[in-house]
């Protein structure tokens, strides 16, 4: 995208939003990078230099604009179609696989060398990892210190830096500003959040559908990890440095959340599986563009564009619930897993609501006695083999996972056919063109709308759905009469 530079120029010169995270704009002239949204009046052409990311823009001696803060864009919807290795790297970073691991453990969870990576990533986006992850902590900083009386010294360890004199080069030189100077810019009247919670705009490219994104969610919720409370989602999260509850409520120009974290150091982590679940970058313009073509769908996504794909927060999670799904209802898929939760999942205090566990671990899940199931022996032997797999690290469904490698291991495994194989394509590894023809509700619509009900045909009719498959399958579930498909009360 930042190579077309007349395609570029357009964007700056008419503010559109629908490119903010696509790529960023320097002006050579004050030495900022903004969001192509910004909204103050746009340089003259010859002095706009166009870069693929923030870290990029930085990297080239940028500073972020003060006005349009391009931190705070959406993440370009690159990295949620795409299973190449770059793609995968970039949702790994967010992941803070390197903040973690650095450089060398990234290069593993992908099997790449150190060097392979870093020539792809800078091959593509102007940046290096560390760059790339350098920006990210910039952005987790900004955060604490606009949002948290924490102490500046706590800040900087929390962001994720390795000393207090990287955190404040890093802070000056990308927002121009010294860390006290970006907190006394808080606007009045809008005082920090109390200790262990922050609050945060989440944004998104306009438009989105709430009813069915956090329908879905509401109606599947496990008790005791997830819940709807007040107009909003809430939901218990498993972190690598402790756990944390995202408050999440659907807003006409962003989602507002509200996280409440043992640990500060989870924060750009607990962020960025949030924007996962919630699949707030996605490029919905260019989504509902194609579905449009079809003339069954076109009215569809007229009635209500902008739908998104539930996921999840916690990969193993969800395949584990996605075997307690199989061949039974939404309210008992729920009942069997709450019961795995009071029996096996790690208690946490909630004093906002009524979330009491942690959803267990693959590792914990193994020590059960699958006697104690009530189902039947074939789907505890399915369950019993993927968490013994999980455990053992034999199969990955991580955000860096690669997505024909997992569906692979997945349909060896016994009792998991392309239903169960596709259900978590779609919402755990967040492929965009999972697609699950075989579903009771699939078919329904589709018999509804006279296309194709057999999964063969139908499969061969959604060809040119592609590559927004999984997109396909929201708006078809769209037309029946479910739950999932509604905005819950308060």
């Amino acid at each position: 995208m930042h190579e077309d530079v007349e395609r570029c120029v357009r964007a700056v010169q008419s503010k559109d939003a629908r490119f903010d995270g696509w790529f960023f704009t320097g002006v050579v002239t004050t030495g900022i990078y903004c969001r192509p949204s910004c909204p103050v009046v746009p340089p003259k052409p010859e002095n706009m230099r166009f870069y693929p990311s923030a870290a990029a823009a930085q990297q080239a001696g940028f500073r972020a604009c003060k006005r349009c803060r391009p931190d705070t864009s959406p993440g370009s919807p690159e990295w949620n179609h795409r299973a190449d290795v770059v793609a995968r790297a970039m949702r790994l970073i967010a992941d803070g696989v390197v903040d973690r691991g650095g450089v060398p453990g990234l290069a593993a969870r992908l099997g790449y060398s150190t060097r392979q990576i870093e020539r792809q990533l800078n091959a593509e986006l102007g940046a290096g990892p560390l760059a790339l992850a350098r920006a990210q902590r910039a952005q987790t900083a900004r955060l604490l210190i606009e949002t948290t009386p924490l102490p500046m010294g706590d800040v900087a360890f929390a962001a994720g830096f390795a000393s207090i004199r990287a955190f404040n080069d890093t802070v000056r030189e990308v927002f121009a500003l010294t860390p006290s100077a970006l907190r006394d810019r808080v606007a009045k009247g809008h005082p920090p959040a109390g200790p262990g919670s922050l609050s945060l705009r989440l944004p998104f490219r306009a438009p989105l559908c709430p009813d069915n994104l956090f329908g879905h969610l509401a109606a599947t919720a496990v008790p005791g990890v997830e819940e709807w409370r007040d107009g909003a989602f809430r939901r218990a999260l498993r972190l690598p440095h402790g756990h944390g509850i995202a408050t999440l409520r659907p807003q006409p120009d962003h989602v507002a959340c509200t996280l409440s974290l043992s640990d500060l150091r989870d924060l750009p982590i607990a962020i960025s599986r949030c924007r996962w679940m919630l699949d707030l970058d996605a490029d919905p313009v260019a989504v509902d563009d194609l579905l449009r073509t079809d003339p069954v769908l076109a009215p569809l996504v007229d009635k209500a564009p902008g739908r998104r794909v539930p996921r999840t927060v916690d990969a193993p999670e969800f395949a584990v619930r996605a075997v307690l799904g199989q061949q039974v209802s939404t309210a008992a898929a729920r009942t069997h897993a709450a019961r795995l939760v009071t029996a096996y999942g790690d208690p946490i205090d909630d004093p906002g609501g009524g979330l009491t566990h942690l959803f267990p671990t693959p590792a914990a899940l193994a020590e059960l006695d699958p006697e104690s199931l009530a189902f039947p022996k074939t789907r505890r032997t399915t369950l019993m083999t993927l968490v013994e797999a999980l455990a053992k690290e034999e199969i990955d469904l991580g955000v860096g996972s690669d997505w024909d490698e997992a569906r692979a291991r997945l349909s060896a495994l016994p009792g998991f056919g392309p239903w169960t194989v596709e259900t978590i394509a779609m919402r755990a590894l967040g492929d965009p063109d999972a697609f699950i023809p075989g579903d009771l509700g699939i078919r329904a619509a589709a018999a509804t709308l006279d296309l194709p009900v057999t999964p063969a045909a139908l499969t061969r009719r959604a060809a040119q759905w592609r590559p927004w498959r999984a997109y396909s399958v929201q708006y078809l579930w769209a037309t029946l009469d479910h739950a999932i498909n509604l905005l819950p009360a308060n």
